[in-house]
């Protein structure tokens, strides 16, 4: 049985009532990211023991813990222990305690800001490529990495269209050139679509072998020439073609995590709920089996 769930912040940073939304919709695993008035790494000790309570109270599991540690830094202008590469590092220790604490299989990761062009040929590495960023990447992840070992927690970084990683090839290299097994693949294949990458076969095949970790799942249509994303119900844009064949994909390979439905979707006159509603049935019917 797949196991479904929901970014609790797109039905609502009300926790209490994004719990009562999705576990009456019968979904049973809250992947915690913003919680009221902070991102989580930032919870007060009162917060988090609200909601743990919480949590307990609708009986449902955390799948992941979801800071954008590292999001936005360019490469070229952080340090490992400069200031803003220790703020990061220190927002990622609190987000490891707290997923050990509320038993969580991951903590995320980010993996700064876009560089366009990471390799080159034929000339392309001396006029085009951002030359030394994907090295410079690896500095820069691999004491968050090692944090991730000496603390026993996985990290997933994320497919994110803004960041380094924007594809499941590139999170794969990533995975490899930083030779660890605790850093796995938080694939959002809608986010890829703005780096062009096909969800499937092509991003799959790169993340069967163990890469895989957690899931985002939405769906929306990109004007790369534009540079316009439009989000969209589940179904209802540039994914709905790879859905049905990526649901079979991870059945097929026995898939034993989250896929959680990031409700980013809001309808014209609506609010992010609506969205969530709305995806919210071809979400279970896909992915429900």
């Amino acid at each position: 049985m797949a196991k479904l769930g929901v970014i609790t912040d797109g039905i609502s940073r009300d926790l209490e009532h994004a719990l009562e939304v999705m576990t009456d919709a019968g979904l049973e695993y809250a992947e915690l990211q913003f919680v009221w008035d902070k991102e989580v790494g930032s919870l007060s000790a009162a917060q988090l023991r609200q909601a743990k309570e919480l949590i307990k109270k609708y009986g449902v599991q955390v799948s992941c813990i979801t800071r954008h540690v590292f999001a936005g830094l360019l490469v070229h202008d952080t340090e490992v222990g400069d200031a803003a590469h220790t703020r990061h590092m220190e927002g990622l220790k609190r987000c490891i305690d707290m997923a050990h604490d509320f038993g969580a299989p991951f903590t995320r990761t980010m993996s700064f800001r876009k560089e366009m062009i990471l390799f080159g040929h034929g000339g392309a590495e001396v006029w085009n490529m951002s030359k030394g960023a994907w090295d410079k990447l690896l500095i820069l992840l691999r004491p968050a990495v090692e944090l991730a070992e000496q603390s026993d927690m996985p990290l997933v970084v994320e497919t994110g269209n803004n960041a380094i990683i924007t594809s499941a090839s590139l999170a794969h290299r990533l995975i490899d050139d930083l030779d660890t097994k605790h850093l796995k693949v938080l694939w959002d294949p809608a986010n890829s679509l703005f780096c062009n990458e096909t969800p499937y076969p092509d991003a799959y095949d790169a993340l069967r072998g163990g890469y895989l970790g957690h899931i985002h799942m939405k769906d929306a249509r990109a004007d790369i020439p534009n540079a316009t994303l439009t989000q969209c119900e589940l179904g209802q844009g540039q994914m709905a073609p790879h859905l049905a064949a990526i649901a079979t994909a991870l059945l097929e390979d026995r898939y034993d995590g989250v896929i959680s439905l990031e409700s980013v979707y809001r309808p014209e006159g609506g609010t992010f709920e609506d969205g969530f509603h709305a995806s919210l049935g071809p979400f279970k019917a896909i992915f429900g089996a």
